[in-house]
């Protein structure tokens, strides 16, 4: 595999790194270059021409990639190749349910995690809706849904955009919520808890440290933290 090196100007372009490095992060963070966003043509990205903002739920669907705030509680892309090791690793081998069970989960986890694989998949205002929260209502929700997409209970399986009158679709694009077992079925649950959680991390560090020859450990196993 050669090293993380990579110019993003087309969906394809984007969808190929997603294969190739199979960890591509969407915004810029504590590792220099490791990100679309120092490696997109500007065309792609904020220009008002279509790009990188529009990209992003056909790359989901059509790599089957995880996506979520992986990485410093910012965006990433994992191809399906390396998602259910980089999810046993986070959920340290725990399904949800053991994790409440064994004390590691609070309530208020539970509550939103059970109702988003009640209705799976489903965008954020109406799952807000749904459980109550706002300003006169549950508090938290922002913090708990980042927490559990950390820990690779819950994913964003597309974003999905509002219609108006005439049926064309208008503003950004709207995440749409689920979890990695509904989203990617048995690619997910036959694999993900086939190491140990230990396994799966060694995996993870050594294909980083190949494909960012130039980083510390010490920075790649911070980034995975």
């Amino acid at each position: 595999m050669k090293k993380f090196d990579f110019y993003i100007e087309t969906k394809q372009d984007l969808i190929d790194a997603v294969h190739e490095f199979g960890f591509v992060p969407l915004f810029a963070n504590s590792i220099p270059g490791f990100s679309v966003q120092e490696n997109v043509s500007p065309r792609a990205w904020f220009s008002g021409e279509e790009g990188v903002w529009e990209w992003k739920g056909p790359v989901i669907r059509e790599t089957g990639c995880g996506y979520g705030k992986f990485f410093e509680n910012k965006a990433v892309f994992v191809s399906p190749a390396f998602f259910p090791d980089f999810s046993n690793y986070r959920r340290d081998g725990y399904d949800f349910d053991a994790r409440y069970d064994d004390g590691l989960a609070p309530f208020r986890d539970k509550t939103l995690y059970d109702l988003l694989s009640e209705k799976a998949p489903v965008i954020s205002k109406r799952l807000k809706r749904a459980g109550g929260y706002g300003k006169d209502g549950r508090k938290g929700f922002d913090t708990i849904i980042n927490r559990l997409q950390s820990q690779c209970y819950v994913i964003i399986s597309d974003f999905v955009y509002e219609l108006d009158k005439n049926g064309n679709t208008y503003g950004w694009g709207v995440a749409e919520y689920s979890t990695p077992e509904l989203f990617m079925g048995r690619k997910f649950t036959d694999k993900v808890y086939k190491r140990e959680p230990e396994e799966s991390y060694e995996k993870i560090l050594r294909h980083l440290m190949k494909i960012l020859p130039d980083a510390d450990e010490d920075e790649i196993k911070k980034l995975l933290k």
